[in-house]
């Protein structure tokens, strides 16, 4: 069964404006849980200015532009405060507690004890961790990774949450060891948008930037909560509709942010409730319909196109693309009926979303794991791609692909080295630059890292931020690799499961946070993060550090990387006493990075240069590469239902705040799935009756959730959806793309029936 649910769970269709005066209750509330009402409005103040505050744990929106003075949102507040709470988890706690124990507790209960204090290691006789100093620790993990019998029995995950400067010294040091084993979070999210753009147009990013947002004449937003995992584009939104711009939603659940809102810190609109429209047209295709509907756009496109050639920009098409024709044959030969079916959108509906877009001069389209954790995810986004071809809505203000990061740096720790597959160009000004012998071959993906460990392959585990256990697919099989490693390694701010899932021996490091100051031997220093934007700017701590004995990211990573390495010429320790000279190294070895030190400390920092936006084309044609990749079926068979894991609102990733999900209308319940009233009535179940859920993966093999209570929600028939991470157990370690490695976790093949 479930988790019994503490309070009468309820739901209540929401049907208020994002974001206003819900988020700003909703805020106030969480501050005096946490009891930071003087330190929260303090830190709301310093957050998201531009290199005299801290960046934003939470998601990776780029900062406002025009000097915005509460450029902030409900769950970056949330996020803040939850880091800052002045609760703390040290040695008296573990030696109360022992890791059996702690197993039994929930996610919310465990990273509710609050900030971590000092190092701590696993004692297997007595099933406690106990303190251990730094330098110890640092020794521990260095003799385990010097007595590996080959480097790729190690591996070194990474979250977004690390800065480009901690970033760089990582991903340094395993190489330098001698291992490309560097899986991270984008390899369970955006992994399939980098594959995709860079077949189509040679860059791993997103052309636009914030400006450009501000200046396009349509939108079209693809699988994207807004409202709670990149709030703060409500603003753009909004703007974009009152100044007469079509925003185009497309996703199975119509969100909260697709409809309206209260912009917060517009005061005026506060004081007045003025709500703001942020969508003009609301589509709900099938799960894993989106690739259907947009070759059905670029199809009608096509076709209006024989009456007015103006619908196509085809001097844009013959100067910069290739692959047109076999793309135009394509669309012609798919016939609508089976567009319909595919995306299970009427041709009606394609056909307005296809007016919007022919209409409009400059277009963009923004996508987020709604596209990408599918087995088609990179043909989708290269569809995506297509469909800007053939308007030209690339290369010129207000027009280009925007992919959605919902985690701060995550991009910035892919442009900083973070990559299993690096290039040969990087790896050799990485062996000029730093002196090292950097291994060639490919690593391992967060996928095969899993593989690796549970058959015995990769002994040594590095977890730099995160929450690995409860994030990655099929936890059963997750929990007995993790089990089965010699040495985990976690380097945390709160307690999390992956404390608990550990390996042989196990290392707890604690770091500072964000909003914490970083005092090294040359001063206070300041990271730089890279927002989805592509946009690099400085961010800098306001507040004294939970513990005296935190040490940041960079200093762990260079404790770790002297102690496993005795021999390097890499001078770790003189890294670590001033970042601005790791920025002088960075400025080197990365394409981008020139002039490092200086660019960061500009006004809102700077843009990396992506030569698609210039209309240049790093691809084998040289040209910008249309796609003409088959559409998949994805109509599930009779009996079987599609169903896409999701956060809810009051969550970040992995941390949940509580069992509340505003607007959805839940509260008091997590071990839910969503369900099309008509498919809950062909099954006999009724609203909160209890229902078994069984996944079959592409091996065959089954899993199980039983006792999860049933909603009836406005979603296509044939479609189904829940919480992450409760629900990642039926998302088998096999359900991952062929195309970009991701787990399949918003397309896995369920059957649901009412518990017996």
């Amino acid at each position: 069964m479930g988790p019994v649910p503490q309070e009468q769970p309820e739901f209540h269709p929401y049907h208020h404006p994002a974001a206003g005066w819900g988020a700003a209750k909703s805020v106030t509330q969480f501050l005096v849980r946490e009891r930071e009402l003087i330190d929260g409005p303090r830190a709301i103040m310093r957050m998201n200015h531009e290199n005299t505050g801290f960046d934003c744990p939470g998601c990776a929106w780029p900062d406002d532009t025009k000097g915005l003075k509460l450029d902030i949102c409900e769950n970056g507040i949330k996020h803040v405060t939850w880091e800052m709470t002045r609760k703390r988890v040290g040695r008296e706690f573990f030696a109360a507690h022992s890791v059996t124990e702690l197993s039994g507790w929930s996610d919310f209960r465990l990273e509710d004890q609050g900030r971590l204090t000092e190092p701590m290691v696993y004692d297997p006789d007595t099933d406690h961790y106990v303190p251990i100093k730094w330098k110890d620790a640092f020794e521990l993990a260095g003799r385990a990774l010097r007595e590996l019998d080959d480097p790729n029995q190690a591996a070194f995950y990474t979250s977004g949450r690390l800065g480009n400067e901690a970033t760089f010294l990582y991903q340094l040091m395993a190489r330098e060891l001698g291992t490309n084993n560097l899986p991270d979070c984008s390899n369970m999210c955006h992994e399939a948008s980098g594959r995709a753009l860079q077949a189509s147009l040679g860059t791993g990013k997103g052309t636009v930037d914030l400006k450009d947002w501000e200046s396009a004449d349509a939108l079209f937003i693809i699988g994207v909560n807004a409202a709670s995992n990149a709030p703060r584009m409500l603003t753009a939104l909004s703007e974009a509709h009152r100044r007469g711009a079509r925003i185009v939603h497309i996703n199975p659940i119509v969100e909260a942010a697709a409809t309206r809102t209260i912009v917060p810190h517009d005061f005026v609109g506060m004081a007045l409730n003025k709500k703001t429209k942020t969508s003009s047209l609301n589509l709900q295709p099938r799960i894993g319909g989106d690739m259907a509907l947009l070759r059905g756009i670029a199809k009608a496109v096509f076709e209006q196109a024989e009456k007015d050639p103006k619908a196509l920009d085809q001097e844009f098409v013959d100067r910069y693309t290739t692959g047109f024709d076999a793309y135009r044959e394509l669309c012609r030969n798919t016939p609508w009926e089976e567009l319909e079916q595919q995306s299970g959108v009427s041709r009606a509906d394609i056909l307005r979303a296809a007016r919007v877009y022919r209409e409009a001069d400059r277009s963009i389209i923004s996508w987020c794991l709604g596209l990408t954790q599918h087995e088609h995810g990179v043909d989708t986004v290269r569809e995506i791609v297509n469909l800007l071809l053939l308007r030209g809505n690339l290369g010129r203000e207000g027009a280009g692909p925007s992919p959605v990061r919902g985690h701060s740096n995550v991009q910035g720790n892919r442009t900083c080295g973070i990559d299993h597959r690096p290039t040969d160009a990087f790896l050799d000004r990485l062996a000029e630059v730093c002196e090292i012998d950097p291994p060639r071959a490919h690593g391992l993906d967060t996928v095969g890292t899993i593989k690796a460990m549970r058959a015995g392959d990769v002994k040594v585990f590095v977890g730099m931020g995160g929450n690995f256990a409860l994030a990655a697919p099929d936890t059963r099989v997750t929990y007995e690799a993790l089990r089965n490693c010699d040495l985990t390694v976690q380097v945390s701010t709160k307690l999390n499961r992956s404390h608990l899932v550990h390996g042989r021996q196990a290392l707890i490091l604690p770091c500072l946070g964000r909003t914490e100051k970083d005092d090294q031997r040359k001063g206070l220093q300041s990271t730089s993060v890279e927002d989805s934007m592509s946009m690099v700017h400085l961010s800098v701590g306001m507040k004294r550090p939970a513990s005296p004995q935190l040490l940041s990211e960079p200093a762990i990573v260079a404790g770790i990387a002297s102690a496993a390495l005795p021999d390097t010429s890499t001078p770790w320790e003189w890294y670590v006493e001033d970042y601005d000279r790791i920025r002088d190294t960075m400025a080197q070895v990365l394409d981008g990075f020139e002039d490092f030190n200086r660019r960061v400390r500009l006004p809102l920092g700077f843009r990396l240069r992506q030569p698609a936006r210039e209309l240049v084309f790093l691809t084998p044609s040289g040209g910008a590469e249309f796609s003409a990749a088959q559409l998949p079926d994805v109509v599930p068979t009779p009996g079987t239902l599609a169903l896409g894991t999701m956060r809810s609102h009051d969550q970040w990733n992995t941390t949940i705040y509580s069992d509340n999900d505003r607007y959805r209308g839940i509260k008091n319940l997590r071990t839910l799935v969503f369900m099309n009233k008509d498919d809950m009535r062909e099954r006999g179940i009724s609203e909160f009756d209890p229902v078994d859920i069984t996944s079959t993966a592409k091996d065959g093999t089954h899993r199980n959730l039983n006792g999860y209570l049933a909603v009836p929600y406005d979603i296509p028939r044939g479609c189904a959806a829940g919480y992450m991470p409760e629900m990642n157990v039926l998302c088998a370690l096999s359900d991952y793309s062929t195309q970009s490695g991701q787990p399949i976790m918003k397309h896995v093949k369920v059957t649901i029936e009412a518990s017996g």
